[in-house]
């Protein structure tokens, strides 16, 4: 088999990426190896900027979103048992968010793939990148006890980051930064009406970090700071919804409507970034090439910036007979993921309690968020990376 574009991993990236070659007229295959309905069944982010918003409409997979999407204007600040809101959208001149799950953006992109008849190779085993120090890189993959070779142009990594593009990059020609943090958050998924009509509550506490967050008007989700050696059997339901409450404002905690949880998890914290992201005719994009604390929101949003990106810098190369965005591509993408990255890691340190917090740390992080919601400036700051810098 042959393509131009062969892109490993069929989550939000890779599907995005695929739709957007597409509308230019570039082919390209997608090999995944988890099947489809395991791609589905992961709980990921649901708050998306602009940009993302907007290249969804692109390629024709934006009417749920905007049917079903929840736009949102402000979000919610709490801290020594008081509220406090910022005004997104009017300290960024009419900058949103949207809240949809990411299971439904991979739905409703997945569902615009099949409609158009293109090809997605779904429960790939061994599947292995070669020659992408050359300009005839390939791939291999079994499907169904066959073995498969698949013969392009560019090979794209956006399959994650525990996938096998960027580990078969040869050690000497990647930099890895990396920090872990020492706690996780806990979340549930519950059927219940979100608590605020803000599509986030973020709430700094002397019992760690707590956030409630909008998946829709009927289903939320909220996370606890955890111990990271914690396990979710230590966690039921009732326990879950009893320190949450202890974490936010008293008017805030009287409103939560508790339920059963659809799905409970601990996920760890990290930041990561490795550079470059470009290794000769390979590519990595999103999870691949970049981690950032949830936090900020930021995961799923970078990888649709990374995806722009890449999808200018193939359409260029195959229509505008250029390659300048190629040659770019790993210093734009690594310029927004830096500025992301120090958002998230500010956002993480402000809100969180660390092993070394003590009584002064929670003074100076509280002084902090009185400084943050009380300045037009600080305020400001935070809106216009929460609702995405320019690309």
């Amino acid at each position: 088999m042959r393509t131009q574009v062969a892109i490993i991993g069929a989550g939000p990236s890779g599907l995005l990426l695929g739709a957007l070659l597409h509308k230019a007229g570039i082919d390209n295959i997608i090999i995944e190896r988890q099947s489809g309905d395991y791609v589905l069944n992961r709980i990921r982010a649901g708050i998306l900027e602009q940009i993302t918003v907007d290249l969804l409409t692109e390629v024709g997979a934006g009417d749920r979103l905007k049917a079903e999407g929840i736009v949102h204007r402000e979000i919610d600040i709490g801290f020594k048992n008081q509220r406090h809101s910022i005004d997104v959208q009017g300290l960024t001149g009419g900058k949103v968010v949207t809240a949809y799950g990411q299971t439904e953006l991979t739905r409703d992109l997945m569902d615009a793939r099949r409609a158009a008849g293109l090809t997605t190779v779904y429960e790939a085993g061994e599947v292995s990148i070669h020659d992408f120090d050359s300009a005839q890189p390939k791939v291999r993959y079994v499907k169904d006890g066959q073995h498969h070779e698949l013969a392009c142009d560019f090979i794209a990594g956006c399959d994650g980051f525990h996938g096998v593009c960027r580990a078969s990059v040869p050690a000497g020609s990647i930099t890895e930064f990396e920090r872990t943090y020492p706690f996780g958050w806990l979340g549930i998924l519950a059927d219940v009406p979100p608590v605020s009509p803000h599509a986030i509550v973020y709430a700094n506490s002397e019992r760690g970090f707590a956030l409630c967050s909008m998946r829709s008007l009927t289903r939320s989700r909220y996370y606890v700071q955890c111990p990271i050696d914690d396990k979710v059997e230590q966690w039921s339901d009732d326990t879950f919804w009893d320190e949450i409450r202890r974490r936010v404002d008293p008017e805030l905690a009287e409103r939560i409507i508790t339920g059963p949880s659809i799905e409970k998890s601990i996920a760890p914290l990290r930041s990561f970034v490795a550079e470059p992201m470009r290794f000769g005719t390979l590519f990595l994009a999103g999870d691949a090439a970049h981690i950032v604390p949830p936090t900020g929101a930021k995961g799923l949003n970078l990888a649709a910036s990374d995806v722009k990106y890449l999808s200018s810098a193939f359409i260029e190369h195959y229509i505008g007979k250029t390659d300048a965005g190629i040659d770019s591509y790993s210093e734009r993408c690594l310029r927004r993921v830096w500025r992301a990255e120090r958002f998230s890691w500010w956002l993480t340190s402000l809100l969180h309690r660390f092993p070394d917090t003590g009584g002064f740390g929670q003074k100076i992080q509280e002084a902090e968020l009185e400084y943050l919601v009380n300045s037009k400036a600080a305020s400001t700051s935070l809106a216009e990376n929460y609702v995405g810098l320019p690309l």
